[in-house]
């Protein structure tokens, strides 16, 4: 077994222990504090997961004939139990026993629908001939972007579809604040918020069909969050921004790149 498959190997075990016990050091402890209570507030007031969940829904299109992958699926996230419902045949693959587990009881009853432990990069994963890979919070847990592209290509059926949705650490207060935490990262090893040039390698490789930016003018209701506005207010300028971004991230990058989060419909090139 060569070096660097064995590095990855172990990385795995580390991180599926990680997510099975959510052991935590000090400072990613006060790091998911400061981000999950900031971030979800926002979230909460835009409600932003059921406006991605409806975008991911329109992505995925009638199902009743495709063969669907729920990629680092862990316990099931929003959309795997409809999946699992519509797609002709659907899998659900994880690191993590205990989320497999956990999930295998949800879709017990769900004909031509199974989910097993298995490492998406190994060779006993053998099933192949994927129509849609739905990768939620999973594609930036791979450090080597080009391994990853290589495996997604070589899943997914001819003009087969990947639906993502990661963050990024491409606007300048994330890349400090990030670059500041890192060496006290927990789970550091498995964690690569997409840069630019992750990005790009994506775009070269697949037909972007679709994408959105999130949190990027957003991050600023942090600091206007000091101010002596009423909730009414900030939630009005909150949606006015975030609406800016969603629309102009489709198209400029520059609008994109100042986005925390990329959502993305990607098809296979023929």
């Amino acid at each position: 077994m060569k070096k660097d498959e064995e590095d990855i190997i172990e990385i795995n075990k580390r991180q599926q222990i990680f997510y099975d016990t959510k052991e935590k050091n000090w400072a990613t402890k006060i790091w998911y504090s400061l981000r999950n209570r900031n971030l979800q507030k926002i979230r909460k007031s835009l409600n932003l997961e059921k406006q991605i969940q409806e975008l991911h829904l329109e992505w995925c299109g009638d199902l009743s004939n495709k063969k669907v992958l729920d990629l680092g699926c862990y316990e099931g996230n929003s959309l795997s139990i409809y999946l699992a419902h519509n797609s002709k045949e659907y899998l659900a693959i994880d690191l993590s026993e205990k989320g497999i587990n956990h999930l295998s009881g949800r879709i017990k009853n769900i004909e031509n629908a199974q989910a097993v432990v298995v490492d998406f990069l190994s060779e006993d994963f053998q099933e192949g001939s994927f129509d849609l890979i739905y990768a939620y919070g999973v594609l930036h847990h791979f450090k080597n972007t080009n391994q990853l592209i290589a495996r997604l290509k070589e899943k997914l059926n001819e003009n087969g579809t990947i639906i993502s949705n990661d963050p990024l650490m491409t606007s300048f207060p994330v890349k400090v604040a990030r670059g500041i935490y890192r060496p006290f990262q927990s789970d550091k090893d498995w964690e690569w918020p997409f840069t630019r040039k992750t990005y790009y390698k994506f775009a070269a490789a697949f037909e972007i069909k679709d994408r959105r930016g999130m949190l990027g003018r957003v991050k600023k209701l942090m600091l206007l969050n000091l101010l002596p506005f009423s909730e009414q207010k900030k939630t009005m300028i909150a949606e006015k921004w975030h609406n800016k971004d969603w629309e102009n991230s489709r198209h400029s990058d520059i609008e994109l790149f100042r986005c925390m989060h990329i959502t993305m419909l990607m098809q296979k090139k023929n």
